[in-house]
């Protein structure tokens, strides 16, 4: 994320905490000087309670008026990234009668968003341009209105770099954003996925620099996003919500906050146990699909249905729950969430062992793919180099447009690097990008079909006709059990 903001700095901001630091000092000295001797020590006490009071109670006039604010649906809610877990947030929050104003660095976010149109698969255009026009919701790119809202969610990606070392610049350019036109008594999340202590060690210094104590003058949590892109079932508004503060009070007010539209809030004793249990979440499911995936490679070997093993040992009630195998891992979460976690714990001097060896199962199965693609072609006396593949779905997952990470586009790489030729058809991705150029999706036809040397399903979205594939196909290599339910022409078809 890059930002041309210069840090704002404010005179009155400055000039009110000075006398509010003055005010203090003499206070400080007259309790010194009766302490000496000018009032018993009853009366002594007495000032010194009546001083706490009086602290305590400027402390807590801001969260009062803010918690206020968010139960009577005043407060102005603002958001910045509006990808795949700020759009439905903002939205939620506009649907429940708040004003929300998204920030993005986008320009083509913004225009899109004002226009009353979505981009993201969960969130319909409709209800986009039901709260545009109802004027709950409005996107920009200047920063100077953060001054302007009560709350500041902070939903921007957070990548690997090329050394799978943990990449934050797109939440520090936010950060520097918020810093430098943050005001008081304001509610500020972090739910990008990151490592454990970000929030503490990096966030919180930075906005500290405003002048503005996190805890008395701000408050400050981390609650991890929990979107599964895709899912009809669980959403932004009934998933339900970890929230960790950097004191009890921001806990409590980031667990109000997000109670305006979600049921179950579960706060935890600190930012870095929230943080945690983010990236034990998806570590849990990276290990576990690692751990399918190589039973996958056994099988093979073993000349086993992978498939029939998993759906047979599903059958036990208690003590196994299925994961199942695939091309690789796929999405922003999964395949990049568990390396924060391994690159914190190396800079404790441990080795997470599980996680690095679930990382090399999972990414070397687009490898494995293009093996067994040229095995079976290898069946008809072809050879992969000069073969024309067909390939089925490039999303990472069926029945979304995502193809953030996806394994998809990691085969057919490595296929068109083999010599391979290449079409490609998925009915929610109209073009990607791989080896440098745009490729546009092919329309699915019986000359396409046919034509093809091999068929390969990569994603399993449910809009494809499956037996037509198989009845028009000449071999299909199915990653995902897509066709398990085919019963005319199942020795065309291996599957992973």
């Amino acid at each position: 994320m890059e930002t041309t903001i210069t840090k704002k700095k404010s005179t009155n901001k400055s000039n009110n905490n000075k006398s509010q630091g003055q005010k203090d000092k003499l206070v400080r000295i007259s309790v010194s000087n009766v302490s000496n001797g000018s009032l018993s020590e009853t009366k002594v006490q007495s000032v010194k309670t009546k001083m706490k009071k009086t602290t305590s109670s400027k402390k807590s006039s801001g969260s009062s008026k803010l918690a206020e604010k968010i139960r009577n649906k005043t407060a102005h809610i603002g958001i910045v990234g509006l990808g795949y877990v700020g759009l439905p947030l903002a939205v939620e929050f506009a649907e429940r009668g708040f004003t929300v104003t998204g920030f993005d660095i986008s320009k083509a976010k913004i225009k899109l968003i004002n226009a009353g149109r979505s981009d993201i698969d969960d969130i319909s255009s409709d209800r986009v341009k039901a709260m545009v026009k109802a004027g709950r919701l409005k996107a920009t790119d200047n920063p100077k209105t953060i001054a302007k809202v009560d709350t500041i969610s902070i939903c921007v990606p957070t990548p690997l770099s090329k050394t799978k070392d943990p990449d934050i610049s797109y939440i520090l350019a936010a950060v520097t954003w918020v810093r430098d036109n943050m005001h008081k008594d304001m509610l500020i999340v972090l739910e990008s996925t990151t490592y454990p202590g970000t929030t503490d060690e990096i966030i919180q210094p930075r906005l500290e620099e405003s002048g503005f104590k996190a805890g008395r003058d701000f408050f400050l949590a981390f609650s991890p996003e929990r979107i599964d892109p895709g899912n009809k079932s669980f959403t932004a508004a009934n998933t339900p919500r970890i929230v960790g503060g950097v004191t009890p009070r921001c806990t409590q007010m980031a667990k109000l906050f997000y109670e305006q539209i979600i049921a179950g809030v579960h706060p935890v004793s600190s930012t870095q146990a929230a943080e945690m249990v983010k990236l034990l979440e998806n570590t849990f499911r990276s290990v576990n699909i690692g751990l399918v995936n190589e039973v996958a490679l056994m099988c093979d070997r073993l000349k086993l249905s992978v498939w029939e093993i998993i759906d047979a040992a599903a059958t036990k009630p208690f003590g196994f729950m299925p994961f199942y195998p695939g091309p690789g891992l796929g999405g922003h979460c999964i395949p990049i969430d568990p390396h924060y976690l391994s690159w914190k714990l190396k800079s404790l001097n441990y080795y997470a062992r599980f996680i690095e060896l679930a990382g090399d199962v999972n990414s070397s199965m687009p490898e494995y793919v293009v093996s067994r693609v040229a095995r079976m072609l290898n069946n008809f006396s072809k050879s992969l180099k000069g073969s024309k593949i067909l390939i089925l779905g490039v999303a990472y997952k069926k029945n979304i447009q995502d193809v953030r990470e996806s394994p998809a586009l990691d085969v057919i790489k490595l296929l068109e690097d083999a010599g391979a030729k290449i079409t490609y058809n998925d009915p929610f991705v109209p073009q990607i990008t791989w080896n440098g150029t745009i490729h546009k999706s092919t329309k699915l036809s019986k000359p396409l079909a046919q034509k093809a040397d091999c068929c390969v399903i990569l994603t399993d979205h449910t809009e494809y006709d499956y037996q037509w594939v198989v009845d028009n196909s000449k071999a299909i290599f199915d990653t995902r059990n897509a066709t398990t339910k085919i019963k005319r022409g199942r020795s065309k078809i291996s599957l992973l």
